[in-house]
Order: C-alpha cells, then sequence, then structure tokens
C-alpha cells in the first residue's frame, strides 16, 4: 500500500525587512505548535516543521546570523539586520527546518490549527511529532 499523498500549497515568508526570504511547501491547512519554552515562549514562534526539501532560502545565507544553546543542536537562525528569527533548524528535528507561521505572508488570513507542544515533557513531545519532518513518499 502506498503512502497517502499530500497536496502542497506553496508559501512565502520572511523577516519583518525583508533581507530574509523564503518559500515554504506544506498543506493548505497548517498544522503548527505553540511550544511553552523560554525562547518561543518570549518570541511568539508558532512552529510549522518540515522536511528541509520542502524548504527554499531566497536570500543569501550572510543575511542570517546563528543563535545557539543549551546542547547547541537548535541552529536559531536571525535576519542580521531586523533580528527577526523567521526560520530555524529545531533540536527536536535537526534535518528539518522550522518555519514561524506568524512570518508567512498574510500570516492573518492563514488557515492555522495550533496544538500545544509542552516542553516540560520535551521527550514523549518530540516523539509524538516525529513524523513532521520526514520526507513524504
Amino acid at each position: 500500500m502506498n503512502a497517502p499523498q499530500f497536496e502542497y500549497v506553496t508559501y512565502r515568508g520572511g523577516c519583518h525587512c525583508g533581507r530574509v526570504r523564503y518559500e515554504v511547501d506544506a498543506p493548505r491547512r497548517l498544522e503548527v505548535l505553540d511550544c511553552n519554552c523560554s525562547i518561543c515562549r518570549m518570541t511568539g514562534f508558532l512552529h510549522l516543521i518540515v522536511p528541509v526539501t520542502r524548504f527554499r532560502l531566497l536570500a543569501d545565507d550572510d543575511a542570517l546570523l546563528d543563535y545557539r544553546f543549551n546542547t547547541g543542536t537548535a541552529r536559531h537562525r536571525f535576519c542580521a539586520t531586523c533580528g527577526i528569527k523567521s526560520f530555524y533548524v529545531p533540536r527536536s528535528h535537526p534535518d528539518g527546518i522550522d518555519v514561524n507561521a506568524r512570518c508567512l505572508d498574510d500570516a492573518a488570513s492563514l488557515d492555522l490549527c495550533i496544538s500545544l507542544f509542552d516542553d516540560s515533557r520535551r521527550e514523549a513531545a518530540t516523539a509524538a511529532i516525529a513524523h513532521l519532518a520526514r520526507v513524504d513518499t
């Protein structure tokens, strides 16, 4: 039996000043996570995790700065000009990309389904979303 095929929409997004731009292929109805860890809570990040093959950075890499903390696995990518983190490489899915749904163009009009990611139960929460960065076949 073949795996289900998904129909994807190409979304565009980026930072506040426009120096960082990207495209991401994702379902029309976006299932995003609201994490309660310190950095996500403080920045208001809404997580849309996709396989790296469904993400295309349209800006030069020199438009970005990196920030790493704790284990150093997560690669937080910030615009070098305005400081907005519109996407990053998450610790939970180091082979994927995590896009901030709030940084997608026309974010207010998107069909979002928001679920809580409870960082106080990181291991179980990560296991429950392990499928998000897998490439669909």
